[in-house]
């Protein structure tokens, strides 16, 4: 069954890992779906439970981009509802573009849904806030080079070199180059607070403090190498400011200022 406007084919955030972090919109196509592609390998599997029992599941961690594809673009034609189902948010590091201009190519309609991504997760878990007024009022989102190259310009040193609050994905494998690097932008020291998070959300999860100096190690004799968020910055220490939002001689366009 289609949505309203004709649509089959939709990309749903599964959430960063905890089965009722997905949106309410996702719950409801996955309950719909006739087909689903998963992405066995980084989704939870229990939300699987919310889907019907006779619909078609494939598992697309074993999947190429044109085997997805065609899936996609039958289940379009037969007028199947179909849920591609990513993990968290498909914006980041999703690789869902390469997949809608597939779809662009064949005149398939699609629509995404968004989820929680991981680095929501991540902060949510650790009780934090990566926008600390007079701290940091930035975040950067990026990952390590690996097997996948970054642009020149994106370089970890590069960005390293805001000294603003990060957050790194697909890099806790490389976690003794990332400090490395992290130091090369010559802001963070090694005293510059720095957390690492396995499977935020999950049952499984777990959390490593500390500071660059040391993170690599704690992180490596937990053996943790991937399925993990690489958090830099200020922001996870103690020092912070209070924003202006709530302080009563703070005027604004829905509170009059207080002096006493």
């Amino acid at each position: 069954m289609a949505d309203d406007s004709g649509t089959y084919v939709f990309f749903v955030g599964a959430g960063p890992g905890a089965v009722d972090l997905i949106t309410v919109r996702g719950v409801r196509l996955l309950e719909k779906a006739d087909v689903i592609v998963w992405a066995g390998s980084l989704v939870n599997g229990e939300l699987l439970d919310f889907a019907r029992k006779d619909a078609a599941v494939f598992d697309s961690s074993t999947m190429s981009l044109e085997e997805t594809t065609r899936v996609l673009c039958e289940a379009s034609s037969a007028k199947k509802l179909c849920v591609r189902l990513h993990t968290g948010d498909p914006s980041i590091f999703g690789a869902i573009r390469e997949q809608m201009e597939e779809l662009d190519v064949r005149g398939v309609r699609y629509e995404v849904v968004p989820g929680v991504s991981s680095f929501s997760a991540a902060a949510a878990v650790l009780k934090t806030e990566y926008t600390v007024p007079e701290i940091s009022q930035s975040l950067i989102i990026t990952r390590m080079e690996g097997r996948t190259p970054v642009p020149g310009r994106e370089r970890l040193r590069a960005m390293a070199a805001h000294g603003t609050s990060m957050a790194l994905f697909l890099s806790s494998s490389m976690i003794e180059s990332v400090v490395d690097e992290l130091l090369l932008g010559g802001v963070y020291t090694k005293e510059t607070p720095a957390a690492v998070v396995y499977k935020a959300t999950w049952k499984g999860e777990r959390t490593i403090r500390g500071i660059l100096g040391d993170i690599a190690k704690k992180c490596v004799d937990a053996g943790i190498k991937k399925t993990a968020l690489i958090l830099v910055g200020e922001f996870l220490g103690a020092a912070y400011n209070k924003s202006k939002l709530y302080d009563k001689t703070f005027e604004t366009g829905f509170r009059k200022r207080r002096d006493v």
